[in-house]
């Protein structure tokens, strides 16, 4: 991959956005990627079992779980134990906020960024990518599987303005996570709230759900922070949120518990039944196994018919 520094065009680029919102009140949808399976007409879910103490439970089995859509009881079809071993590949793509109120700590958010890398990927399997976002959304380092290419990206990061968040949640989404395959997941670091994107939170959430991607956000503590919006995206996408003070031990342990939840993760997948509507579909998954409960995505957008095609 090209690891030179390399501009989203956020200009063009949300020009045309809102030119499709405003043609056609969203978005236009597309149909949800599949996350392991690859066959058409199914629904992939990643997703974590958790006990009380919120640590990942392993060696579950396809039993141990219920499935509803839109309330609906499924069938699992497929289901896969995504443990350490796992053969499945892991995308990860990682954005950190680069704001001027991060000066501070940009030094060992990029230690520990590195730490994680090094500690999760596994060679020759898994690539990562890097973005930075403060006034401007720009991709630092492609994709890669080479571990210092990541590590010389990040040293490269310096701070800047202002926080466009959801732009970048949603460029990452849309641009870059979207067409890969295998587990999708976006690892979020800031110290803020958004305070100058041109999309809104819910067209951010929407492309990473679109996209089958799970956020994990790390919201590090300053005396007027708010993390009410990183936290939502977490909660609808799958993913979970960490909350550490602005201190090196504790930005090191939130990555830490990304990594164990990464690493404790399953798949499953169902038939797809729902109407090529492009509406979205609410999911629940419960495990039957006392204690342990479920965090997933809460829903998936159903496909759009095509045009092309006659019904």
């Amino acid at each position: 991959m090209n690891a030179a520094r390399y501009s989203f065009c956020l200009g063009c680029m949300l020009l045309m956005i809102a030119a499709t919102v405003a043609t056609n009140g969203a978005v236009t949808a597309q149909a949800p990627q599949t996350t392991i399976r690859t066959e058409v007409g199914l629904v992939n879910i990643v997703f974590t079992a958790i006990d009380k103490n919120d640590r990942p439970v392993p060696g579950l089995k396809a039993d141990d779980f219920q499935l509803f859509d839109n309330k609906q009881p499924q069938k699992i079809e497929y289901f896969s134990d995504l443990s350490k071993g796992s053969e499945v590949p892991l995308t990860i793509a990682f954005l950190i906020d680069t704001s001027g109120s991060v000066k501070d700590k940009l030094d060992y958010e990029k230690t520990t960024a590195a730490e994680f890398f090094k500690d999760i990927l596994r060679p020759k399997k898994d690539l990562a990518l890097i973005i930075q976002f403060d006034s401007d959304v720009n991709l630092v380092q492609d994709f890669t599987q080479n571990y210092n290419s990541l590590v010389n990206a990040l040293d490269s990061l310096k701070a800047g303005n202002s926080t466009s968040l959801y732009d970048a949640v949603y460029l990452a989404a849309e641009e870059k996570l979207k067409q890969e395959t295998g587990r999708k997941v976006m690892v979020v670091i800031t110290d803020g709230d958004d305070n100058s994107s041109k999309v809104r939170k819910e067209e951010a959430i929407e492309a990473a759900q679109r996209s089958d991607v799970l956020i994990y956000g790390i919201g590090v503590q300053t005396e007027d922070s708010s993390f009410r919006v990183l936290k939502k995206f977490a909660e609808e996408t799958g993913g979970a949120f960490f909350s550490p003070r602005a201190k090196p031990g504790e930005v090191r342990a939130a990555f830490r518990s990304i990594g164990e939840d990464i690493q404790g993760q399953y798949s499953l997948a169902y038939g797809l039944n729902a109407r090529k509507d492009g509406s979205f579909h609410a999911l629940d998954i419960r495990c039957t196994v006392r204690g342990v409960r479920v965090r997933a995505r809460k829903g998936y957008y159903a496909p759009k018919p095509d045009p092309t095609k006659p019904e």
